[in-house]
């Protein structure tokens, strides 16, 4: 008699199982860095568009904005109140607003990029250099600014 069984043997099962937990113990880290590496751009797109926003504020006010007037309504200030996913915090640095500017984006703590030790700050000056640093304070421009 040739009976045909329906079904897995708890063999196969665990066998299954097992190539499962394999596949996702490679492919979760590698998906988080991932997304920390793409959720950068939160920072570095909003530096570029206050760098923007800084020039077009001289070429108004003959100096640049300082933090006040970061989120106050266009035309009187920049009109940028933070990075569009909330990410990371904005500030401006400057000694003397008529010569220059540092502006920055640093990860909140608690937020998704608080992880992300190779770029935990970003800075943009007034003539478009770009920074990076690490949470040791490393430069990591390269690294983090691709």
């Amino acid at each position: 008699m040739n009976r045909h069984t329906r079904g897995f043997s708890l063999v196969e099962l665990m066998i299954t199982v097992a190539v499962i937990a394999i596949l996702a113990a490679v492919a979760v880290p590698a998906y988080r860095q991932y997304v920390m590496r793409a959720s950068r751009t939160d920072a570095t797109a909003a530096l570029l568009r206050l760098a923007s926003a800084q020039e077009r504020f001289y070429l108004q006010n003959n100096r640049y904005a300082d933090d006040g007037e970061m989120a106050d309504a266009p035309p009187a200030g920049l009109g940028i109140t933070g990075t569009e996913r909330g990410m990371y915090a904005l500030a401006i640095d400057s000694e003397d607003l008529a010569v220059g500017y540092v502006a920055t984006a640093t990860a909140i703590d608690g937020e998704g990029q608080s992880a992300d030790t190779d770029c935990v700050e970003f800075s943009v000056d007034q003539q478009g250099l770009r920074r990076a640093e690490d949470s040791g304070g490393t430069a990591t421009t390269d690294h983090c600014w691709r």
